[in-house]
């Protein structure tokens, strides 16, 4: 970025403090884009914007005072234009169509990495910075395509995506962790098809493992989900 250009400007709108924290560190992580303030409730996120330049809201959709498209509804309707990406939990397609009105530019569902994150901010620039008349169809339709993600990347052979929801369900379920064999009783898997499914979510960032002491022999791994809030540090 140049020194003449000025960056995104975000705020983050999330009622949990400390993801709120982490998703204002992911913001400031990616070139271009600056958090300017974060807000736990609709009601501060709409002080925040009538005295603050926003460009981009971070918005997460279930907020304690009010669901985040009816405040996004609200800001329409007051004259706020700024673009939102919706951070949700909530997998309703209806509620996906319903943001697209709203200025909903991308969604983003929790749990989610600072890769994911970063992906998502990258491609809104991208969408952002164009500008110009387009020459014709083809053109307007890779601008539209800038907001869209890449296809989910292909499991390992042998790895289903079903089974990988039930071993994430059973390990997010666990506060203190599980071991293979605690997961494959869990889920009705082998103990080393469980060791498969928990060795590519710690590939992938999603988990991590510790060695399990105090018993005879080689020290058995004990896996734990790791929180919203510890990825990307």
């Amino acid at each position: 970025m140049s020194g003449a250009e000025q960056p995104i400007r975000v705020l983050v709108v999330e009622d949990d403090p400390v993801a709120a924290d982490a998703h204002v560190m992911y913001v400031g992580r990616v070139p271009g884009f600056a958090a300017v303030g974060k807000a736990h409730t609709g009601a501060e996120a709409r002080r925040t914007l009538d005295r603050t330049p926003v460009d981009l809201l971070l918005l997460d959709l279930h907020l304690p005072d009010v669901h985040g498209l009816q405040l996004a509804r609200s800001l329409r309707a007051a004259g706020h234009h700024t673009d939102v990406i919706a951070v949700t939990s909530a997998r309703d397609l209806t509620v996906v169509r319903e943001g697209v009105s709203l200025g909903v530019v991308q969604y983003v569902l929790k749990p989610f990495t600072f890769a994911t994150l970063r992906d998502r901010l990258v491609r809104y620039a991208e969408f952002r910075g164009t500008a110009g008349e387009a020459s014709g169809q083809d053109e307007v339709d890779r601008a539209l395509a800038t907001l869209r993600a890449p296809g989910p990347a292909a499991l390992p052979k042998g790895l289903s995506g079903p089974t990988l929801e039930r071993v994430t369900g059973a390990l997010r379920g666990s506060d203190e962790g599980l071991t293979a064999a605690g997961v494959a009783e869990t889920v009705g898997i082998s103990r080393i098809t469980a060791r498969r499914y928990l060795e590519h979510l710690v590939d992938a960032g999603r988990a991590g493992r510790r060695p399990l002491y105090g018993q005879v022999g080689r020290p058995e791994l004990v896996y734990r989900w790791v929180r919203e809030s510890e990825r990307g540090r």
